[in-house]
């Protein structure tokens, strides 16, 4: 026996000796003489695999008369619910109410208007102006009233120039830099041409004619400058001028589809709050073009009035949901003190801390404190009205009225809706509302409460209809929603 062959038998005896080597087949023994574990299949002899009707199959029953049937049956079933879904979306859309067109709004109908009849105590000139105009954009106005800014002494008519630019507050580069920034942030310009807006005369009446001539000629020097509107005080004085129809005309006429809308604004003073809340009942139908503010027909803060942190956010509240166009005076949306002698400067940056090392007594603590709250209120009220379609144009509808205490509802169509209710007396008062009976507008029996200056009625919480229960100098907006 060779070499080779004995290598080959010893490799053979070994795979013979080591279990672990043999095949686990299941058909013969393991080592030891035990049998490894197996495991029997059987595999069907004749498997059937399901391939279905070959073409010549289908064709055979294309044609029976069961097969024609069935495709008939399908055919008209599938037919009668694409009709039915089609008849139902047309019910659906025939059935559900059908939404009120917005009316037709202008410009200074979109949000409240900010008066700076001080452009010197607002921001030193018309730079100032500019500057601050993100300021004014970040509360939501929609229009700045300047002015007066012409040049003119006080009684005297021999220095009325309106179409020129007082000195110390700029420039007619000035101006255009301030109307440019503004019509890009959507803001209009408004320009009191009031002839001596400072003086005992105003209109210096002893020869209204020709006064009301040279306003005319100013009015259309200035809206072909750039700004957007003229605004005159004591409007019942202006009108007695036989040329008042003169001035409307060179205002607002020759309007088209394409050209921009100017606003003709007359003030009209010193109404009682009673009348005030009558004009409001009679003219909340031609609120489009009616526009309100306390104190702002005199240029004078809304502090000098609601003499309160509570009456500031109050009047506030009702200005902003009352039908109509709100009118501020700068420094309202900090609840800024009016002085009885000159224009009061406004206060910037309030929010802003002071260093270290400057001192801040509890009192001027406190008053920044409440000047970035009235803040805030005043932004979210002008935020509200912005976006809620029932206080921006709705329909207003009285609940009651005293001569301390005033509510009312704003709605529109499907729209959610807004009770105000204020009470500026110095005694708790219980208002029982009553809506006369019309289409489609009922009062529910509760309604949410989402802003008050109440601490009783807490924002969120829901309000009985029956028991409304303001104290004094407060105010509450109420919210309900729509329901078909």
């Amino acid at each position: 026996m060779s070499k080779d062959t004995e290598i080959d038998m010893k490799e053979v005896e070994l795979n013979e000796m080591d279990p672990e080597k043999q095949p686990m087949t299941g058909d013969g023994q393991a080592a030891g003489g035990e049998k490894n574990g197996s495991v029997k299949l059987k595999v069907p002899e004749d498997e059937v695999t399901f391939t279905g009707l070959s073409k010549e199959e289908l064709m055979k029953v294309a044609g029976t008369p069961g097969w024609v049937r069935t495709r008939w049956v399908l055919l008209v079933l599938f037919w009668l619910g694409w009709v039915g879904m089609l008849a139902g979306a047309i019910v659906i859309i025939v059935q559900a109410p059908r939404c009120k067109p917005i009316p037709d709004m202008s410009w200074w109908n979109e949000g409240p208007m900010y008066q700076i009849s001080d452009v010197k105590a607002f921001s030193s000139d018309l730079k100032g102006v500019e500057a601050k105009l993100d300021d004014m954009n970040q509360l939501k106005v929609k229009a700045l009233v300047l002015g007066p800014i012409h040049t003119v002494q006080p009684n005297r008519s021999a220095t009325l120039e309106l179409q020129q630019i007082d000195s110390p507050l700029g420039t007619q580069d000035d101006l255009k830099a301030v109307l440019d920034k503004a019509h890009k942030k959507g803001i209009y310009v408004v320009l009191d041409l009031t002839p001596d807006a400072k003086g005992s005369d105003p209109w210096f009446t002893d020869n209204i004619d020709d006064m009301m001539e040279k306003v005319k000629a100013a009015a259309e020097y200035w809206l072909n400058f750039g700004v957007d509107g003229i605004k005159l005080s004591q409007l019942t004085v202006a009108t007695e001028s036989a040329d008042w129809s003169k001035l409307q005309l060179a205002v607002q006429g020759n309007r088209t589809d394409d050209t921009k809308k100017r606003a003709l604004m007359g003030v009209v003073e010193g109404i009682p709050a009673p009348e005030r809340i009558k004009d409001m009942d009679d003219l909340h139908s031609d609120q489009r073009s009616v526009g309100w503010g306390l104190g702002a027909a005199q240029k004078d803060q809304l502090s000098k009035l609601a003499t309160s942190w509570g009456l500031i956010r109050l009047y506030q509240l009702l200005l902003f949901t009352m039908p109509g166009t709100p009118v501020f005076t700068y420094g309202d949306e900090i609840g800024l003190e009016a002085t009885a002698v000159s224009y009061k400067n406004m206060i910037w940056d309030i929010e802003k801390e002071p260093s270290k090392e400057a001192s801040e007594n509890e009192d001027a603590k406190t008053l920044r404190t409440e000047r970035v709250d009235v803040r805030k209120w005043f932004k979210s009220l002008s935020d509200l009205r912005g976006k809620e379609r029932s206080l921006l144009h709705g329909d207003y509808y009285s609940l009651y009225s005293s001569d301390s205490s005033l509510s009312f509802l704003r709605v529109w169509d499907q729209s959610e809706r807004y009770i105000t209710a204020v009470n500026w007396g110095s005694q708790p008062k219980q208002l029982t509302l009553k809506l006369t009976p019309t289409d489609g507008v009922q009062l529910p029996k509760s309604a949410k409460v989402k802003m008050s200056t109440d601490s009783d009625l807490a924002a969120d919480s829901s309000i009985n209809l029956d028991n409304l229960k303001l104290g004094a100098g407060h105010a509450v907006l109420l919210q309900f929603p729509y329901t078909a």
